[in-house]
């Protein structure tokens, strides 16, 4: 299943909560972390909990929450409390190497015996890039990693505070600068080379939905499938983005076709253009990922 929109929800808002799970969004992250400050945690837990035990039905949205770090005293208390609502996933902020994302997944297991859920049943999406040695550690996830992560998005502000940068965009431009490009360079890359789904990171300004719009477009020409949204009104344009257009889809069966029609050539011609095997795979993605989003 391909989840294209992931909307964060504050945890300590009821109204909130509610009013996400009507949302388009793919799927929900349930925050534990920045949007809940600290005399709010204990509060937080018990709503996501609730909330999740009250929401079992996922077959439209997926409800996954996002901890604290695992350095910090917090992330074992929110583990605690959420597991018995059967989250789908966990989202773990903060990574430094795959090690992290192996210790998330021991605790889930041990939970998970706990709750009496299937072993592996939670997944794992990471935000691969929040602290300056996570940009040098990325070979971990090629060496060992477990089999839970199924995502993995990177992050430009709190990337900028670890950097001390004043700014993670060219004032000129608009564009990430050199350090953030890299950092999602090199998550895109990692996805890609272990399986997993790359997802793009949020849109600040979430008044400009015509700019989100064309991030969405370049990101997925890029090769992310997905986006993080931080306000309800990004979901539907993150999800539109992120579809296949009829178009693509009949232009993608046409380069199938031709290649069935002259099999064991390498290369071939279409509407005037000369055509070869990673256009025949770039056309089979493009179906699959419409078929996976149906």
């Amino acid at each position: 299943m391909i989840i294209r929109s992931w909307l964060f929800v504050p945890g300590d808002s009821e109204r909130k909560l509610e009013k996400g799970r009507k949302n388009e969004a793919d799927a929900l992250i349930l925050d534990l972390e920045d949007a809940v400050s600290n005399d709010r945690q204990a509060l937080a837990r018990d709503m996501v909990h609730n909330f999740l035990s009250a929401n079992p039905e996922r077959a439209i949205q997926q409800l996954w929450v996002r901890i604290n770090p695992l350095d910090t005293e917090l992330s074992l208390p929110d583990l605690a409390a959420v597991m018995a609502g059967a989250p789908d996933g966990i989202v773990l902020p903060k990574v430094y190497s795959a090690s992290d994302v192996n210790t998330l997944s021991n605790y889930l297991a041990a939970l998970e015996v706990r709750e009496g859920l299937t072993h592996g049943s939670t997944k794992i999406i990471c935000v691969a890039t929040e602290t300056a040695s996570s940009l040098l550690t990325f070979h971990t996830y090629l060496d060992d990693v477990t089999e839970r992560l199924v995502g993995m998005t990177w992050g430009g502000e709190d990337l900028a505070a670890a950097l001390g940068a004043s700014d993670n965009r060219n004032p000129d431009t608009g564009g990430y600068d050199d350090p953030y490009l890299m950092a999602k360079s090199l998550c895109l890359a990692t996805a890609r080379a272990i399986d997993v789904q790359p997802i793009g990171v949020v849109y600040v300004d979430f008044r400009d939905l015509q700019g989100l719009e064309s991030e969405c477009l370049r990101e997925r020409r890029a090769g992310f499938i997905g986006k993080v949204a931080i306000h309800p009104a990004q979901s539907a344009v993150i999800n539109r983005a992120f579809t296949p257009s009829s178009e693509e889809v009949a232009y993608a069966k046409k380069v199938v076709e031709v290649f069935k029609q002259n099999p064991g050539v390498g290369t071939v011609g279409l509407d005037g253009k000369m055509l070869d095997m990673p256009h025949l795979k770039q056309a089979r993605n493009v179906l699959l990922m419409a078929e996976q989003i149906k």
